[in-house]
């Protein structure tokens, strides 16, 4: 491998990186050096309050995380890239208001991010090494242990909002985040200073509350863990405050003061698919697991599984106005062959029969 410049000489090649971003549809791009030492600390405390819940992988690869260097040996930048994608969707808080119906985080309605961001990254890299020759680089789209938020935040792309997520006061929160780690000592870019203020909305509008103070999340309450990481029965003190959220939650964003800025993406790519974003929850419950597979092939919401889907809707139906059609779409599947989804359908069925329907 050649040995790459003195940083003085890159400055020229990180502007043209930035502009070759834009070009591929990244809205923003910036860079960070890898020093994370901070953010460890910060790691640490989390994961032994045990707010990660069921994900091991948080604390197995937490080392990996706060040294970018060990993940990928040599990395002595990190390229970040931010990518909008709000899609031209029904209304979040009209389906939020109308139980029969099933939200979905709006990030999913459309393709699988980590491909489009992945490919996007990768054509980035091509273009660099056609540029300068071989160099050492390795893409990233939230498949490895890597502080994204922080990275993104160091490279001035945004802040950390006090739900977690990274704000900026050009588009608000509804994107993607990339990286490119890199052994190009390329100049870093400077972080931007935060805006939330004394605005709590986030923390107020949570169902679950799991925002337990500013910028500390208990995964183990979010109802985005529940839906779509924990792998087994959503706790049931905790079913009734999730409503008709059957895949991720937005509410910390809807009600986010920043959000008002948020462009509506170009990307074909995520686009709504299914009518995803204005669809019935008895209607996604009827469809077979083939159907399911057929349907979300291309989608992020495929890795869930049909198991989790089914369950999520169980808790959805039975949040759901007793209505005729709910309880009857409840009652098909009462003798499913998973007892995952059985127990949540029971726990639907019991409260219509509670509430007399």
């Amino acid at each position: 491998m050649v040995q790459a410049a003195p940083a003085r000489d890159l400055a020229p090649l990180a502007l043209t990186i930035k502009a070759w971003g834009r070009e591929l549809g990244f809205q923003a791009v910036g860079i960070a050096d890898v020093e994370l030492e901070s953010a460890g600390s910060r790691l640490a405390e989390w994961l032994a309050r045990g707010f990660h819940g069921e994900m091991a992988y948080m604390a197995r690869h937490g080392a990996s995380r706060t040294r970018p260097a060990n993940l990928v040996p040599g990395t002595a930048r990190v390229i970040s890239a931010r990518i909008d994608y709000l899609p031209d969707a029904a209304p979040s808080e009209g389906v939020l208001a109308d139980g029969a119906k099933a939200f979905l985080s709006r990030y999913a309605l459309g393709r699988d991010y980590h491909k489009v961001v992945r490919s996007r990254l990768q054509k980035l890299a091509d273009r660099i090494a056609a540029e300068i020759g071989e160099f050492g680089y390795r893409v990233f789209t939230d498949s490895a242990p890597v502080m994204e938020v922080e990275l993104a935040a160091k490279a001035g792309l945004g802040w950390r909002g006090k739900h977690t997520l990274l704000l900026a006061r050009e588009t608000g929160s509804f994107f993607f985040l990339g990286e490119i780690y890199t052994d190009l000592p390329l100049p870093v870019d400077a972080p931007v200073a935060e805006h939330c203020g004394t605005c709590a909305k986030c923390i107020d509008v949570c169902p679950t509350r799991a925002i337990v103070a500013p910028y500390s999340l208990d995964a183990r309450r979010c109802i985005s863990y529940l839906t779509i990481e924990l792998k087994g029965a959503i706790p049931v003190e905790l079913r009734p405050l999730i409503g008709n959220r059957v895949y991720g939650c937005d509410d910390c964003q809807l009600v986010c003061p920043w959000n008002r800025y948020a462009h509506v993406t170009a990307e074909p790519d995520f686009r709504v698919r299914n009518g995803l974003d204005d669809v019935e929850l008895a209607t996604l419950f009827a469809w077979s697991e083939a159907e399911f597979r057929a349907r979300l092939a291309g989608s992020a919401i495929l890795r869930i599984g049909f198991e989790r889907w089914s369950r999520n809707l169980a808790v959805g139906l039975g949040n759901a106005p007793g209505a005729d059609r709910v309880v009857a779409a409840l009652r098909t599947r009462a003798d499913d062959p998973s007892a995952l989804v059985r127990e949540h359908v029971a726990w639907a069925l019991a409260q219509h029969r509670r509430r007399g329907g």
